[in-house]
């Protein structure tokens, strides 16, 4: 190629003086995206073993397998944690590292009786499913909760970057964003899952069941890192179904226990237990699931 690139050369090097934080030229290290997903890939092996191999386990061979998995992942991500703690400490010293991912690892066994919760949920919830190898192999929404479920243990180690890059990773996959942050209790469901988005400061309770669609987002980030820290995001209480396209917004909103919130439902503000919440005639109708229809005229309407 005979074209000259250095006007080209010279024009992004002079972007670069003003990066506007796009460049780490001369900065640390920063955790690598490519070891972070195969990291993901490997540890979907370690939860689920022989579903993500393409080669059958045979039990005589599980520790020694699962051994060197743990192994792997230690070793790799204990290099990847290291770059990230010495974002905001630049001596930190590996073994810190080292403990983190240990204490990581260590709650694996807790994650798989979690997802265990999950699979049931989702057989149970689901008519078209025809086992826990199904789902498990082919329903997008496990693969994205397993990922932030392991993520969300590296959260609450308040270690940057690595947790929301782990469910960023699932998110590009799955289409489903669930934040590290996010509180999610046992027997969750997301059903076909396109679309689900669960903000930092969520908490979900656990038997909830979610459609494609719903958002559990905050009610304004106009604050920008004011609100850092600030709950921001709903709560779900437990036995909870969402249906398609609901919005629920709001750090103090609250949905009861054991409601139903109907499709395409935007909501700003908490119901109390047991509510039926839909569209009914261009106005949202709140109700008592507990009272027969007939009884619901006296309901809150919006």
């Amino acid at each position: 190629m005979d074209k000259d690139f250095g006007p080209i050369t010279d024009a992004i090097l002079a972007s670069y003086t003003n990066g506007g934080g796009m460049n780490n030229i001369d900065g640390s290290n920063l955790p690598s995206k490519r070891t972070l997903a195969t990291i993901c890939e490997d540890l979907l092996q370690l939860l689920f073993p022989g579903f993500h191999d393409s080669e059958p386990i045979h039990s005589r061979d599980l520790r020694r397998v699962t051994a060197h998995r743990l192994f792997s992942i230690a070793d790799r991500l204990g290099v990847e944690v290291c770059k990230s703690l010495r974002l905001g400490e630049p001596d930190c010293p590996p073994a810190r590292a080292e403990e983190i991912v240990h204490q990581f690892l260590s709650t694996i066994p807790h994650v798989r009786g979690q997802l265990a919760t999950d699979v049931a949920a989702a057989f149970d919830g689901d008519p078209a499913a025809g086992s826990s190898a199904e789902i498990i192999l082919s329903y997008p929404y496990l693969e994205a909760i397993a990922i932030q479920r392991c993520a969300h243990l590296l959260y609450c180690h308040q270690l940057p970057l690595i947790p929301r890059m782990m469910t960023e990773w699932a998110h590009s996959r799955t289409g489903i964003d669930i934040h590290p942050g996010a509180h999610i209790a046992s027997h969750f469901f997301i059903d076909h899952g396109t679309g689900v988005v669960i903000g930092e400061t969520a908490v979900i309770g656990s038997h909830v069941k979610m459609y494609q669609g719903v958002s559990l987002v905050a009610r304004s980030l106009a604050g920008g890192q004011q609100l850092k820290g600030i709950k921001r995001h709903p709560t779900v209480e437990d036995h909870v179904t969402i249906y398609a396209g609901t919005t629920i917004i709001g750090g103090d909103t609250v949905i009861g226990a054991g409601s139903t919130i109907g499709a395409n439902v935007f909501l700003t503000h908490s119901v109390p237990p047991r509510s039926l919440v839909v569209y009914e005639e261009n106005s949202l109708r709140i109700v008592d699931k507990d009272k027969r229809p007939e009884e619901w005229v006296a309901d809150w309407v919006i």
